[in-house]
């Protein structure tokens, strides 16, 4: 039986790029700074756990898949290594599973991958009182994307993975419906509970709904 660790992930300013500006501009709009902030607290917090979680582990041969990853071997790396320096938690604690042994995956198809980019950047830069049409085609455009990079990502995890791996996913995302039946998955945190807590952020939710997941994204995996 193969295992698949899985790590439900958000993105943060870092992972973003030079779509970075623009989603925060729009995220401050949507959930008002003082909760925009909060999360931006909360997400420091849950990566410090889950690079708790993989420190206490030996990586050696572990097999590595990463959202937005479309190379492997020493362009893989260095796209890892710039990722580390522009401080992605995420690609921080890759860089250190690969230094004590892990092995990066090439995990994505790039033209997908920049049509990806290319949305989130309209989305982000779209003008606020956008016709309700256009609104609702961006979004079922978006979810049609992600069924189509899902179901590569999962391809390429079946056709790949030897024994152990590790994959690094946004959360929203359904890699895992796709994956062999002799995968078995180990969630390190809850992706149900990430896609919630994420939900409640965007969504304005009360305080007694957002503090309790909030306080499960910073516990111990």
């Amino acid at each position: 039986m193969r295992k698949l660790l899985y790590i439900p992930i958000i993105h943060v300013d870092s992972d973003l790029g030079s779509a970075a500006t623009s989603v925060n501009k729009k995220s401050v709009e949507i959930c008002g700074k003082e909760r925009w902030e909060r999360h931006k607290e909360v997400v420091t917090l849950f990566w410090d756990k889950i690079n708790d979680y993989f420190r206490k582990i030996d990586p050696e041969g572990l097999e590595i898949y990463q959202d937005g990853l479309m190379a492997d071997g020493q362009l893989g790396r260095r796209i890892i290594e710039e990722g580390a320096k522009r401080e992605s938690r995420n690609y921080q604690i890759i860089l250190d599973l690969i230094e004590r042994g892990g092995e990066i995956r090439k995990t994505e198809d790039i033209e997908l991958l920049k049509r990806e980019l290319h949305r989130i950047i309209q989305l982000a830069q779209a003008d606020p009182e956008m016709e309700a049409g256009a609104v609702l085609q961006n979004r079922v455009d978006g979810e049609l994307l992600m069924q189509e990079r899902d179901r590569f990502i999962a391809k390429t995890i079946n056709e790949t993975l030897n024994d152990q791996g590790a994959l690094f996913m946004g959360a929203f995302h359904n890699v895992l419906s796709h994956l062999a039946d002799d995968i078995e998955v180990v969630e390190v945190k809850s992706s149900k509970k990430v896609k919630e807590y994420f939900m409640t952020v965007i969504s304005g939710g009360e305080g007694e709904k957002f503090d309790p997941l909030a306080g499960y994204m910073v516990s111990d995996c």
